[in-house]
């Protein structure tokens, strides 16, 4: 045990030494007064009762006098701070982190089901973090920020619940299309067609590459359709299945994927052993599943040593002996 404050203790011993000295070498006055004549004094004092009376007062002042000098070194003690260190093995603290790639419109009802079951996860999240990519857009980066999660998450969310266009007030509709924007931009092109691949790839890209795989649980989870062009559109697109696979595993990332209809990433989904599975009117119920099965990591425990004040011993010596006095000068008083 070590002492944070060892001045303290230094200045309170050196105090105590002198008091000490003090008492056993300056000499003390004495009271002048008139003491009455006893006869047979010296029969008195050699009375089995007198002596016993006189050893008991010498015990009991010797007693208290120790009691109070341990109870001013306990709390010299408690007052210099006394520390120490523990040790723990810790298991190891892996955050998620959680980027949801949708494919489909926001204003699909599923859609809408997706995003609330994990607006509400949002609120509870510990150290996760929580990213949004559409097809052609990064809505939430990965973030800890749970509030601006929920808001965003909701604010898409609430979109699918709306009625159509032409049942909206005009204040209304524009807050609905901006939102509809803002999620996913309305682009079309003339030499390109998108696929599912294009879409992971972009969602994959929101992991940070420069940190350690190691220190994060990565998923990604699609929701959409399998394959997003027609199969007779043969304009080129940028990423290959197998480019998106060797991706995902440089990043470290499963690949989960809840389809509407079926398409090639059935393969990415295997290779990362992530879970594939179609859309079913239980969403949430399959959601849960992928949440259940995060994957894999290394990270072992770890040894954590703490450092910090222990007053324990002192005070408790401290409290005793404060019993100890109070029951002795209650004895004395009888």
């Amino acid at each position: 045990m070590a002492l944070t404050w060892w001045p303290v203790a230094v200045i309170g011993f050196g105090c105590l030494a002198v008091a000490v000295a003090m008492a056993l070498l300056l000499p003390t006055s004495q009271t002048q007064r008139r003491l009455r004549p006893l006869a047979n004094s010296a029969r008195l004092t050699a009375l089995p009762e007198y002596a016993r009376i006189a050893r008991a007062r010498t015990v009991s002042m010797i007693v208290t006098i120790a009691l109070l000098i341990l109870l001013f070194g306990a709390a010299t003690v408690a007052s210099a701070r006394p520390n120490g260190v523990w040790w723990s093995l810790q298991p190891p603290d892996i955050g998620d982190d959680i980027m949801l790639c949708v494919g489909a419109p926001v204003t699909d009802p599923t859609t809408g089901a997706f995003l609330s079951y994990f607006a509400e996860e949002a609120r509870s999240a510990g150290p996760q973090r929580i990213g949004l990519t559409s097809t052609n857009r990064r809505v939430i980066p990965l973030t800890r920020d749970h509030q601006y999660v929920v808001e965003r998450l909701g604010d898409a969310a609430r979109v699918a619940t709306l009625p159509d266009d032409d049942a909206l007030p005009a204040a209304q509709l524009a807050a609905k299309r901006a939102t509809v924007a803002g999620f996913t931009a309305p682009v079309s092109y003339a030499d390109y067609a998108p696929t599912a691949a294009d879409v992971l790839a972009l969602c994959l890209t929101g992991f940070p590459p420069g940190e350690a795989p190691a220190d994060r649980r990565r998923s990604l989870i699609y929701l959409g359709p399998g394959e997003l062009r027609a199969a007779d559109d043969t304009r080129p697109s940028l990423f290959t299945d197998q480019q998106v696979t060797e991706l995902a595993r440089e990043r470290n990332v499963q690949v989960n994927a809840l389809v509407s209809s079926p398409g090639p990433i059935r393969a990415v989904v295997q290779e990362t052993y992530g879970r594939y599975a179609p859309v079913s009117d239980d969403l949430a119920a399959q959601l849960s599943g992928i949440r259940a099965h995060p994957p894999q990591t290394d990270a072992s425990a770890t040894l954590a040593g703490f450092r910090g004040d222990v007053p324990t011993i002192p005070l408790a010596v401290g409290v005793v002996v404060t019993l100890l006095l109070c029951l002795s000068l209650a004895v004395l008083r009888r």
